[in-house]
C-alpha cells in the first residue's frame, strides 16, 4: 500500500476503519482479494514475491505494509509483502509481534507496517533504524514516509475518514472509495521532496494516480468490528487507471487462537 488512513478504535460500531491504495507497476503479478488456499489470510497476493500488500483474518486481524520512497535507499533485503504475510499467518498477537520483529527488521527492504488484533495496533519501521509504536486510538495516517507524515494527500484522506466517522458512517463506504478515487494534484508548496523530482512529485501527489506503467492497482477498505466481524473491499484497476473489477469479502469474527 502507498496511501493509507485508517481509525483505532475510534468508531463506535468498528474498531478498525481502514482505507488505502496500492500504487505499483501494472507489469508486476497480482492476484485480486481472495481467501487463500494455503494460509489463513483474506487478500490480495503479490504473485512475483508470493506475500501481500494487505490483508485480515477470520479472527479480526489486519496487517498493511508499504515502502518508503527514496531513491538513494538500495531496495535490498527480504521482500516487504512477506512481512504481512507472516503476521497474518501466524500466532503471536501484535504487541508479541513488534518485539519480535524488532531483531529481524534490518533485514528487510525498507518498509513501513501497520499490525492490528483484537486489543492492541502497532505501527512499525526499519528506517532509519528498526523502531516499533503502539498506536493510540484516533485516525492515523501513513503512505511512503513515516508515520503519521503530512503529506497533503495523507492529510486529505485522513480528514475524509475523520467526517465519515463524525457524521455517522455506518456500512456506506462510498465517500471512503470516493477520496481514494482523488486525482487532484497538491500545490508545489505543500510537495515533499523524496529524491525524484518536480514532475514526479507532483505525479505522485494525488490520491489516484494514472499511469500507463505505474499507478494505483487497488483500492481498499476494511472495516473490522468490535466483536471481530467485518468486511474487506477491493476495487482494481489497469493501466491508465482502467477499471478492473470489485470484490467484497466479509470475515467471520471467529475467537483468535
Amino acid at each position: 500500500m502507498c496511501l493509507i488512513a485508517f481509525g483505532w478504535n475510534a468508531h463506535p460500531h468498528w474498531r478498525l476503519l481502514l482505507a488505502g491504495n496500492r500504487d505499483e507497476f501494472h507489469a508486476r503479478p497480482s492476484a485480486p482479494l481472495a481467501r487463500w488456499d494455503d494460509a489463513p489470510i483474506i487478500g490480495g497476493r503479490d504473485l512475483q514475491a508470493g506475500g501481500t500488500w494487505l490483508g485480515v483474518t477470520d479472527a479480526g486481524r489486519c496487517c498493511v505494509v508499504t515502502n518508503v520512497r527514496d531513491p538513494r535507499d538500495p531496495q535490498l533485503g527480504v521482500s516487504r509483502g512477506m512481512l504481512a504475510t507472516d503476521y497474518l499467518g501466524g500466532s503471536a498477537d501484535a504487541k508479541v509481534h513488534a518485539q519480535q520483529l524488532l531483531r529481524s527488521a534490518a533485514d528487510y527492504r525498507p518498509f513501513n507496517l501497520l499490525t492490528f488484533d483484537a486489543h492492541d495496533a502497532f505501527y512499525l519501521g526499519n528506517r532509519p533504524e528498526p523502531r516499533a509504536q503502539a498506536i493510540v486510538p484516533g485516525v492515523h495516517g501513513l503512505s511512503n514516509a513515516d508515520f503519521n507524515t503530512p503529506w497533503p494527500k495523507t492529510r486529505a484522506l485522513m480528514r475524509c475518514l475523520q467526517d465519515w466517522i463524525d457524521g455517522g458512517g455506518e456500512d456506506d463506504f462510498a465517500l471512503l472509495f470516493a477520496a481514494l478515487a482523488d486525482e487532484r494534484v497538491a500545490a508545489d508548496a505543500q510537495l515533499p521532496d523524496t529524491g525524484v523530482g518536480l514532475e514526479r512529485e507532483r505525479w505522485l501527489s494525488s490520491a489516484f494516480i494514472r499511469g500507463e506503467h505505474y499507478g494505483t492497482r487497488a483500492s481498499t477498505v476494511v472495516a473490522i468490528g468490535h466483536d471481530g466481524s467485518g468486511v474487506i473491499m477491493e476495487r482494481r484497476f489497469g493501466p491508465n487507471g482502467h477499471f478492473e473489477g470489485e470484490t467484497i469479502l466479509r470475515t467471520a469474527g471467529l475467537p483468535s487462537a
